[in-house]
């Protein structure tokens, strides 16, 4: 069973940056598709970013293209969301997720493991 933690939310100006953490314990993550995702107030819980167990292969959402940055270190078990020129639509609870379904799935329900979330919010 992988258990997941995520750090690094916290309240951030309009145009700030953030960087969010999933550590990982009871398993290596280098098998497994890691995802970000995010659930504001009333809304969906959407796909953010993904990337591949092998770090080559990453997925964006269309809203954060160009601005957020999805990594891992398989080493240290952990993936990281760089997130830069932060708007107020970002304000959400960010959750990290992982799957072995060996493709990069963008769906919620193709997820298996999930952190319990850190909360990220962008306010003046």
């Amino acid at each position: 069973q992988v258990q997941l933690v995520e750090s690094g939310g916290g309240l951030v100006q309009p145009g700030g940056s953030l960087r969010l953490s999933c550590a990982a314990s009871g398993r290596t993550l280098s098998s497994y598709v890691m995802g970000w995702f995010r659930q504001a107030p009333g809304k969906k819980r959407e796909i953010v970013a993904a990337i591949g167990s092998t770090g080559s292969n990453t997925f964006y959402a269309g809203s954060v293209k160009g601005r957020f940055t999805i990594s891992r270190d398989n080493a240290k078990n952990t993936v990281y969301l760089q997130m830069n020129s932060l708007q107020s639509e970002d304000t959400a609870v960010y959750f990290c997720a992982a799957e072995r379904k060996g493709f990069i799935a963008i769906s919620a329900t193709d997820y298996d493991h999930w952190g319990q979330g850190t909360q990220v919010t962008v306010s003046s």
